[in-house]
């Protein structure tokens, strides 16, 4: 079910636009949604795609999802000390001292944060921060979850350097000699399936996507349980995390992941529309209000200029929602100040009536809100701040 523009309209009526809200009914329907494609396997909530505490801990308060995976350390400490989860993952290496420096005074965050290494030269970052004999990091082995059918060909986000099974042993040979340092984990991220949609082009586009995604998926499982098992003849791992809101069956068919992580899939934001095989409901959007007519069907919305990040291009602006029939301007696009919409929908618009658009990313919305006004049906039941407006700012 989807709320009409009215029944935003009637929520937010004594709030002034721009203002941006979380669907309450969409969010709970996607977290749902979420639990039942992972078949019984724990989700590891992304935070990046959130960042707002109160949705977080929402998602968490609900059997099955265990556990944050942050993208900054000082993010993660943050977390630890507020108590908003005693199991941490931060998905990407840190360089950070300051922050390193209060994970190993704080025993809270110590115990609850896992920190990401690719290899020693992570450990030698650590030991500059903290002095020898500092104590125990726990650490996460990230392998390289890209598809690399033929030499010099590579599919999928540029990360770890450790690819084969023999490199991730001997990384981890390498981490368990280490004093200071716990191995714990291992992770993999397989961008190429998890963040990109099979079913957002052309007919022949969307079969090489999807024939592309089913090859790497099979080599990467083949892959992964053969560098797990390899890491566990050195280390004790309490974790496997892999996936994304895009690929959470087929990583969570892999005996080897005893989690997943997702964090888009919450609310949904246009990037995730093109994928066959689930449909979220979309549950952020903000709304703009019309401040200029400058011809019959178009109405100019004042600021909107929320770039997704990535490559360029029209898929990282936002797009007109509701009313429904409302389109940017190829020639100027969402802009800093202004934002004109053209369509049929455009000629009914007037001034100071709100269009309500989505954008291309989830977690980045909220980098332009310091709050989230969250909405069921016609009403607004709270309002929360976003990272931005705890005064977080985590790059």
């Amino acid at each position: 079910m989807t709320t009409s523009a009215h029944g935003y309209d009637l929520a937010t009526k004594d709030l002034d636009p721009p203002l941006a809200i979380v669907d309450l009914d969409a969010f709970d329907a996607n977290a749902d949604d979420l639990l039942r494609r992972a078949a019984g396997k724990p989700i590891r909530v992304v935070s990046k795609s959130v960042r707002c505490r109160a949705l977080l801990e929402r998602a968490l308060a609900r059997d099955g999802f265990e556990g944050l995976m942050c993208y900054s350390l000082a993010e993660a400490v943050w977390h630890a000390e507020l108590g908003t989860s005693a199991d941490i993952v931060v998905a990407y290496p840190t360089a950070d001292h300051e922050s390193l420096r209060r994970l190993a005074a704080s025993e809270r965050a110590r115990a609850a944060v896992t920190i990401m290494v690719d290899s020693t030269e992570h450990l030698d970052l650590v030991d500059a921060a903290l002095g020898h004999g500092h104590p125990d990091i726990r650490v996460c082995l990230e392998l390289d979850a890209s598809w690399r059918p033929l030499p010099g060909v590579h599919v999928g986000t540029r990360r770890s350097p450790v690819f084969k099974p023999g490199q991730a042993a001997a990384v981890a040979r390498k981490i368990v000699a280490r004093p200071g340092f716990k191995l714990v984990g291992m992770m993999a991220y397989e961008g190429q399936v998890a963040g990109l949609g099979d079913a957002a082009g052309k007919g022949l586009q969307n079969r090489v996507i999807g024939w592309m995604q089913r090859r790497s998926a099979a080599e990467l499982a083949r892959r992964r349980s053969a560098a797990v098992r390899a890491v566990r003849e050195v280390a004790d791992l309490e974790f496997v995390n892999g996936g994304g809101t895009g690929s959470i069956e087929t990583t969570g068919a892999e005996n080897v992941v005893t989690e997943i992580a997702a964090g888009s899939g919450f609310l949904a934001p246009t990037l995730f529309d093109g994928y066959s095989h689930f449909r979220p409901r979309p549950a952020a959007l903000f709304a703009l209000p019309v401040v200029r007519r400058p011809a019959k069907n178009v109405a100019t919305l004042y600021s909107g200029g929320y770039i997704a990040s990535g490559p360029t291009g029209p898929s990282r602006e936002p797009s007109p929602y509701l009313p429904e029939g409302l389109r940017l301007l190829g020639f100027e696009g969402a802009g800093e100040v202004q934002t004109p919409v053209t369509g049929e929908a455009a000629r009914s618009l007037r001034l100071g009536d709100r269009v309500w658009l989505r954008h291309a990313k989830a977690g980045e919305l909220a980098e332009r809100f310091l709050q989230y006004h969250l909405v069921r049906g016609s009403q607004v039941e709270r309002t929360v701040p976003t990272y931005r407006g705890e005064g977080q700012n985590f790059g």
